[in-house]
C-alpha cells in the first residue's frame, strides 16, 4: 500500500468566489475588495501556476475545467467530494454546503476512465446529506494508508457516525478527534482536519495547540508515532497561513515533494522546514486570492488519483 501518489485530479475555476454557504463555518475565509471577475481571474492564474509547478517536477495533473452553470464557487476543491482508491473503488462524499454538491459530476470518471484508470465501482455516502450529515471526503479524513489509519477532527462537516462508517468499508481504524481555532475569543470546531494536519510518508505536520482535550493530543501523538512518523508541531499562527494544508506528492523518478502554498511556506521557521527537507524537496506557490476568498489552500486543491491503471490489470 502507498500513502503517496504521482496523480493528481485538480479543478480549473471558472466562477471562483468567497462561497456564502461555507462561510458559515469556515473561518479562514474573508472578504476581498476585487470584483468577482477579478476575483476568478487571479484564482485562475494562482492555479495554472501550481498545475504548472507540479508538472514540471513531473507530477501528472489531470486538470478538468469546472462548468459555469453549475454556479459551484468551491470547485476548485474537488478532495472534499471525491476520493480515488487502489482497490478501484471511489468515494463520494456528503457535502455540507448545498452549492457544492453540484461539484460531483459524472463525467470527471469518465474523464479518468480516458486517462486510463480502472473504477471498479463507488462508496457512495452522498445520501447521508438528506440527514444533514456530512463528511467532507479528505478534507476531514486524513488517511494513513500503510498503517490502515484514518484521522478525522470532528465539525459540523465530519459527523462521527458516516466517519466510522467509512472506517469500516475501508477497513482502517479511526482516530477521532476535536480540533478547536480561536475566533473572536471563542473556540469553535476547525471546519476540516486538512486544514490543522497532513500525513506524509515519515512525518506528520500537526496543529497540536488545536486538540485542546489533553486525552485526546496524547492518543494522536501515540498513533503517529506507533505509525513511525517524525511530528511536526505548528503553532495556531502557522495553521491560519495553511501550514497544515499540504499535501506529498511523488514526481519524475519518484522524487518526492511537500506541496504547499507560499504563505504557509514563508511561516515555516528553519527547522520545521530542515525537518521537511530531511525527507524531500518542498515545492511551493502563491495561492494568496484562493486562501483568502476560498478559505482552503494548495492540499484542497489536489485530489490523489491512487486507481489503478487498466493496463496493470491485463
Amino acid at each position: 500500500m502507498q500513502q503517496i501518489t504521482n496523480t493528481i485530479l485538480m479543478i480549473r475555476p471558472v466562477a471562483f468566489r468567497l462561497n456564502e454557504e461555507t462561510a458559515i463555518n469556515n473561518y479562514f475565509q474573508e472578504e476581498s475588495d476585487l470584483n468577482s471577475a477579478d476575483i476568478n481571474a487571479s484564482a485562475q492564474k494562482e492555479f495554472d501556476g501550481l498545475v504548472e509547478k507540479l508538472r514540471s517536477v513531473g507530477v501528472h495533473v489531470i486538470v478538468e475545467n469546472d462548468v459555469l452553470e453549475n454556479d459551484t464557487p468551491d470547485s476548485i476543491f474537488p478532495n472534499n467530494w471525491v476520493s480515488f482508491h487502489r482497490s478501484g473503488i471511489v468515494g463520494l462524499y456528503p457535502m455540507f454546503a448545498e452549492n457544492r454538491r453540484r461539484e460531483r459530476r459524472e463525467e470527471i470518471m469518465d474523464r479518468l476512465e480516458e486517462e486510463g484508470f480502472f473504477i471498479k465501482g463507488f462508496m457512495d455516502y452522498s445520501t447521508a446529506e438528506e440527514e444533514g450529515v456530512f463528511l467532507e471526503g479528505t478534507g476531514s479524513i486524513l488517511m494513513d494508508r500503510v498503517n490502515q489509519k484514518a484521522y478525522c477532527a470532528l465539525s459540523p462537516r465530519a459527523h462521527e457516525e458516516i466517519f466510522i462508517e467509512f472506517c469500516e468499508d475501508f477497513e482502517c481504524d479511526p482516530i477521532i478527534f476535536t480540533a478547536n481555532q480561536t475566533v473572536d475569543g471563542e473556540r469553535l470546531p476547525i471546519y476540516h482536519t486538512n486544514v490543522m494536519m497532513a500525513l506524509a510518508e515519515n512525518f506528520a505536520v500537526i496543529c497540536l495547540d488545536a486538540i485542546d482535550d489533553k486525552s485526546e493530543r496524547k492518543n494522536v501523538i501515540r498513533h503517529l508515532k506507533e505509525s513511525g512518523k517524525e511530528i511536526l508541531s505548528i503553532t495556531e499562527e502557522q495553521m491560519h497561513q495553511f501550514a497544515g494544508n499540504m499535501l506529498q506528492v511523488k514526481g519524475a523518478n519518484d522524487k518526492k515533494y511537500m506541496v504547499m502554498s507560499l504563505a504557509a511556506h514563508k511561516s515555516l521557521r528553519p527547522d520545521q522546514i530542515n525537518l521537511i527537507e530531511k525527507y524531500c524537496d518542498i515545492l511551493s506557490s502563491d495561492l494568496t486570492i484562493i486562501e483568502t476568498c476560498g478559505g482552503g489552500s494548495a492540499r484542497c486543491m489536489m485530489a490523489e488519483v491512487f486507481l489503478p491503471r487498466i493496463s496493470e490489470l491485463n
